[in-house]
């Protein structure tokens, strides 16, 4: 049962009042969990014995020279450069299955995470996320020492954190977040996904450079532990456990999430608690906007992975970019999508709120902008040959319009069903996750000896018609609307929540205040 503190206000005022601390520190725990996830990427290049693995792939390499002059591009100038050996003589493909291992934790650990973060506590299951990424982390360098076996440990408990991070997240914001305000908590959250990456990039390369390798895993492992210091001191699973906050705060946030009833009919603790009945899986894998969500996250996602992690390997094959300006190219854009969606969100939110446009319209803008544009963008690579400007700045247009997703389908799952906000979104980034693990088999077989421009406009092409899919679905079917099964009927003789399988639960919170019942 929740108990209701006494409001002591918050520690930095009305400067920043404590939902948005809650939002901050969560961005900040996305940028963690993500710049771990991509240190490795970096470092990897630190920790490699090159002269070994190129004497080993001499003969490789000259059989697969690009048999196609016309589509290749040159580079400028005749620079080479020259990297440093590591202690690692790691193949190919076991660099491939250290790295992607990740998500088979990733993929296994998202519904359990959601179900225990709904019923018990999301707080806690965030913590635990930023933790096993920050203990993983700082062990990664005995790992990798000891056999590449640990290093794939590692990698795996470091995807079970965080494949648990977007539903905890999900769950703390559906409690936290006024509906007026979710688009720009939902974003500042989640861009901290686009923040960690590009730091990572660059403080990972300078770290690797300076200190060595084993220095990259100590130092950002070690400045992420202050995070889960915070985090238990400044974070509650709902309004009415958080003492460090306004009175007038408080009543705002049950208030709104209650459809402006009074804080003892919302909720009589005080707080934002949820019914806790069994899950709807029938109604909920029936319904037109839960699928739509479904299919944009997935098709979004096979962009979103294309764009991240496949696209600056087009830029270096084909464009013929060296190292040090494939990392620049790459990483500004990520700011760029942070500022965008930041101001779409504030955009979206203040639209909203003065009745101009509706949640729908809001989710469906910010989800057009995250599929359209990068989709014309690719669309545009398949037919600009070698121009190298050009390809820089649709790069970049792409990466920076992506970030509407985090105002658009990103945030509906709350919208629609609020209850089961962390179990919807595991669902849909599981099912989201597979293009993380598709696109570069993928991309593989596609430029495996056929590194040229005609191999890459099939790819590009293949993920225009998914976006296309992705626009289709979600402009059809999506909405921002709380749907019926969000709300276990109640039974009126009894006075409690029927759920499915004639399961009941206790009745937290009448649906509409207004709506008598004969006893």
């Amino acid at each position: 049962m929740t108990e209701t503190v006494p409001c002591r206000g918050s520690i930095l005022g009305s400067l920043l009042p404590a939902r948005y601390i809650l939002a901050v520190l969560g961005c900040i725990a996305m940028a963690i969990v993500y710049g771990l996830k991509v240190n490795l990427s970096v470092a990897m290049v630190a920790m490699l014995n090159h002269s070994a693995l190129a004497h080993g792939a001499s003969h490789h390499e000259a059989a697969v020279a690009d048999p196609n002059a016309e589509e290749a591009c040159k580079a400028p100038g005749n620079a080479t450069e020259t990297m440093e050996d590591g202690p690692f003589d790691w193949s190919e493909p076991l660099q491939g299955t250290i790295l992607s291992c990740y998500f088979w934790g990733y993929f296994v650990s998202q519904m359990p995470g959601a179900r225990i973060a709904e019923l018990f506590s999301a707080k806690w299951v965030m913590f635990f996320s930023v933790a096993i990424n920050v203990v993983c982390a700082l062990l990664t360098p005995l790992a990798a020492e000891m056999h590449y076996v640990a290093m794939i440990v590692m990698r795996i408990g470091q995807g079970i954190g965080g494949g648990v991070t977007f539903p905890a997240m999900h769950v703390m914001l559906s409690n936290w977040a006024p509906p007026s305000e979710r688009s720009v908590m939902s974003a500042i959250t989640y861009a901290g996904t686009a923040l960690g990456t590009v730091i990572s990039m660059f403080l990972a390369g300078i770290i690797a450079g300076t200190l060595g390798w084993e220095a990259v895993f100590y130092v950002m492992g070690g400045l992420a532990s202050i995070w889960l210091f915070l985090w238990v001191w400044l974070i509650q699973d709902t309004p009415a456990k958080q003492a460090l906050m306004s009175q007038e705060e408080r009543d705002m946030i049950i208030n709104g999430l209650a459809g402006g009833e009074a804080t003892a009919v919302a909720d009589p603790h005080g707080g934002g608690a949820k019914p806790k009945g069994p899950v709807p899986w029938g109604k909920i894998f029936t319904s037109g906007p839960f699928l739509a969500i479904l299919i944009a996250h997935t098709c979004s996602n096979w962009g979103w992975y294309m764009l991240l992690i496949e696209l600056p390997f087009y830029m270096k094959q084909v464009l013929a970019f060296n190292i040090k300006e494939n990392a620049v190219v790459t990483a500004i854009p990520f700011l760029t999508m942070w500022f965008f969606s930041m101001v779409l969100s504030k955009t979206l939110d203040t639209l909203r709120g003065k009745g101009m446009i509706t949640t729908t319209t809001a989710r469906k803008v910010g989800t057009f902008f995250a599929s359209f544009v990068p989709m014309c963008c690719l669309f545009a690579l398949c037919y600009i040959g070698c121009q190298r400007g050009l390809a820089v700045i649709l790069m970049g247009v792409g990466i920076t319009s992506i970030g509407g997703m985090f105002c658009g389908f990103l945030a509906n799952h709350i919208d629609i069903a609020p209850n089961y906000a962390g179990t919807l979104m595991a669902i849909t980034n599981t099912v989201a996750t597979l293009p993380g693990i598709t696109v570069p088999v993928f991309v593989g077989q596609i430029t495996h000896g056929n590194q040229t421009i005609g191999a890459w406009r099939v790819i590009f092409l293949v993920t225009v018609a998914l976006y296309v899919v992705e626009i289709l679905a979600y402009m059809f079917m999506g909405s921002g609307e709380e749907q019926a099964w969000n709300k276990p009927q109640t039974n009126r003789s009894t006075g409690v929540e029927n759920g499915e399988g004639g399961e009941v639960t206790p009745l937290n919170v009448r649906e509409n205040k207004n709506k008598t019942y004969d006893n």
